[in-house]
């Protein structure tokens, strides 16, 4: 058998904390958000997430959001490229966003028997997840393998998340005037699930601490877990209130992230989010 070394690249908001990204030499494409007239890149350094999930509050319009031009994608591509036989690159779902396209297009000049570019079908962790498997298997040497790995966590993926107002969805465009109104009216949250390249709302709660509880409900019928993300907008203390309902399951593997703010200027900040990756196998 030949081995080969295979190389993973993903797009930015697989939300993959630094020193994962480190120790498995992932290349990341960042995702760009907009606002105050300028664009900035989702790279832990342009923009820092913390502060601007503080100042979403206060932004007299709309944050938008944008794929990486293709040529910065190519820039990413080809340098981790170089140091490899073969990449497999994951993006966000083709179906919501260009980021997909741009990675298609950043890669169409390199051999293609060396190149796989997949679909996640899904977000932030749930796409982390699916790289952290790729790039655990890549010590393997072989493509098929990685390819196998990674199509084995897709399946065991849940990504769960609640607004803690629909107003930014409202602004954003995701929802009408008249049903953001009226949710925020009746104190109603949404429970949405991103998989299979869509996302839907599964449950509409009253308020945010059924929410939670209806999130800690989601995570439970998932285990025993292999690995579990919290995912927040700035909202550590629903994050250490999920932690805590949910100390008799937590994996080894637990993760706490603060979301992208690709995928938090459309939710708001005080949100609130899992990804779980159940055992492949159960008791």
């Amino acid at each position: 058998m030949t081995f080969k070394t295979i190389r993973l690249i993903a797009d930015s908001t697989c939300d993959l904390p630094p020193e994962y990204i480190r120790q498995y030499q992932i290349g990341v494409v960042p995702a760009y958000v907009n606002y105050g007239g300028k664009s900035y890149a989702d790279d832990g350094l342009e923009l820092d997430r913390q502060l601007y999930y503080e100042q979403m509050p206060g932004m007299t319009s709309q944050p938008t959001t944008s794929a990486p031009p293709p040529a910065v994608a190519e820039k990413i591509i080809k340098r981790v490229f170089a140091e490899a036989d073969h990449i497999v690159m994951l993006t966000v779902p083709a179906a919501l966003s260009g980021i997909h396209n741009a990675f298609r297009l950043g890669a169409i000049d390199l051999p293609q028997d060396r190149v796989t570019l997949l679909d996640s079908g899904t977000l932030s962790m749930g796409l982390g997840f699916q790289v952290l498997a790729g790039a655990e298997a890549a010590a393997s040497g072989d493509v098929a393998a990685v390819l196998e790995a990674i199509r084995q966590a897709q399946q065991r993926i849940k990504v769960y998340a609640v607004p803690e107002t629909m107003e930014y969805l409202r602004r954003s465009g995701r929802v009408g005037w008249a049903a953001a109104s009226a949710a925020a009216l009746l104190q109603i949250k949404p429970i949405v699930n991103a998989e299979g390249g869509a996302i839907q709302s599964i449950a509409r709660v009253r308020t945010f601490g059924k929410a939670i509880e209806k999130l800690v409900e989601l995570v439970r019928a998932e285990a025993p877990l292999e690995k579990l993300t919290l995912l927040h907008t700035n909202n550590m203390e629903g994050v250490d209130r999920m932690k805590s309902l949910l100390a008799d399951v937590l994996p080894s593997q637990l993760f706490i992230v603060n979301a992208t703010p690709v995928i938090g200027t459309h939710i708001g900040p005080k949100a609130l989010g899992v990804a779980t990756l159940r055992q492949s196998r159960r008791s």
